[in-house]
């Protein structure tokens, strides 16, 4: 009887560090045809992360840090993968997990990727659509996530680096018709901490294969401009952390170099670190002393924020 009370007290424990998965779109899913036979794909893949392919109904899965620990800050978290697939867990849960012993809580979203065959439209559009709608549900949960609805803001690796850029650039955008009444929430993040993002998709920086996910070999100027976001920086852009190493080769450093001109400019309050040496995809960065330290100083710069 005691070594059953045991098993269930560690499930119960267990279960409780997940604290929900909530799917975005409760109604239907813009831009999407539901009835391909096109199933999500996840991969245990031989250097330990799991990957995430086509995504078929986006969720953010919410990691709470205990009421005693809580700050009242979120961040959406944003994982990388190219725009063809999501380091779920190296650039998303794992990250959560470590936001939640400095009492912020971690919110992992599944976005859609573009070059799904279920997109029937705007395929660039569709991961912006996932990230306004994310910020939005984020912010109707404040109270019952015990958040303060003015610290909510977003973090993105690689190319969702670029997603959380894109959302930090268009968040006033109108990129999908309102659902219901969280469409009305402001998608504005309060902060935004970008880490060895994408941000051009103007060559000579640019990253191509993330390009390419995005807006397809033959993209319009349009486009182009449209989404390389060191172009699409307002005033009211959020505050930013950038973080990327120099020898950075997939995603070159200019990436963050341009966004912190463009900030500049505006008057964003910014913090940038440039690591000598690191390389792309780091994660955590737990295996080089240094850059393993890189998420303390992202806390705190979140606990500095006027």
């Amino acid at each position: 009887m005691k070594k059953l009370a045991l098993v269930l007290v560690f499930i119960s424990v267990s279960a409780s560090a997940q604290d929900a998965i909530v799917p975005l779109w409760p109604n239907v899913v813009p831009n999407q045809n539901m009835d391909t036979d096109e199933k999500e794909q996840v991969e245990y893949r031989e250097s330990g992360i799991i990957w995430v392919t086509n995504v078929q109904k986006p969720t953010l899965e919410v990691y709470l840090p205990a009421k005693g620990n809580a700050n009242g800050k979120a961040v959406v978290i944003f994982p990388g993968g190219g725009y063809s697939g999501l380091a779920y867990d190296w650039e998303g849960r794992d990250i959560a997990k470590a936001l939640n012993g400095n009492g912020v809580a971690g919110i992992v979203a599944k976005y859609r990727l573009p070059r799904s065959k279920s997109i029937v439209a705007d395929q660039q559009l569709v991961p912006l659509q996932d990230a306004q709608r994310a910020i939005r549900i984020v912010r109707s949960k404040a109270k019952e996530w015990n958040l303060a609805e003015n610290e909510i803001g977003i973090m993105g690796f690689s190319a969702g680096g670029h997603l959380a850029s894109t959302l930090g650039t268009h968040f006033e955008d109108v990129v999908y018709p309102a659902q219901d009444v969280i469409d009305g929430i402001s998608a504005r993040p309060d902060f935004m901490a970008l880490i060895y993002p994408v941000i051009t998709l103007m060559e000579p920086a640019v990253n191509m294969g993330s390009r390419e996910s995005l807006v397809g070999k033959e993209p319009t100027m349009e486009q182009l401009n449209y989404l390389s976001n060191e172009k699409q920086v307002k005033d009211n852009t959020p505050p930013t952390f950038l973080l990327h190493a120099a020898d950075d080769n997939p995603v070159p450093v200019e990436n963050s170099l341009m966004f912190f001109e463009a900030l500049k400019v505006h008057n964003i309050p910014t913090t940038m670190h440039i690591y000598p040496s690191g390389g792309h995809g780091f994660s955590l960065g737990h295996k080089n002393k240094g850059l393993k330290n890189w998420l303390d100083l992202f806390v705190a710069w979140l606990d500095n924020l006027d």
